[in-house]
């Protein structure tokens, strides 16, 4: 709560599973809420991803072999997600850079996996999605 009222944008660093055993939407939107932007794990929860698409949350996985562990991650590091300035120009299964303000570079994958999450990321999330949807017929 500390970062989100200071305006700061946070991200999770997670491990394997990263959703197990809560894969409704409720379980993405407690770290939505928190301000959350980004979560980059191991691997995620079958559909726990997509949920965290749904809202406005990019999920991100380590390469294989890669983890915060293996890439001396601590948390505490400020982050620069290098996703392209045009949703447009995402495609899903991309590889992105990540930079850290302590100097350290790794690239993850992207888990937007179909068309329908670029656009329900590019509209901030499923909910602004429909009603911007909504407002338009």
């Amino acid at each position: 709560m500390r970062y989100k009222d200071a305006g700061q944008d946070t991200i999770v660093l997670a491990g394997a599973e990263y959703g197990s055993g809560s894969s409704r939407d409720w379980a993405a939107k407690g770290p939505m809420l928190l301000g959350v932007k980004a979560v980059i794990a191991k691997s995620f929860e079958r559909i726990h991803w997509s949920n965290l698409v749904g809202m406005g949350i990019i999920p991100l996985c380590f390469n294989p072999g890669e983890d915060a562990d293996t890439l001396g991650l601590t948390g505490h590091e400020r982050y620069t997600i290098d996703l392209p300035s045009k949703i447009s120009e995402i495609r899903p299964g991309q590889d992105v850079s990540i930079t850290t303000d302590t100097g350290k570079s790794f690239t993850c994958i992207v888990r937007f996996d179909t068309e329908v999450e670029l656009a329900y990321f590019n509209h901030g999330g499923i909910l602004p999605y429909v009603i911007r949807s909504l407002s338009k017929q």
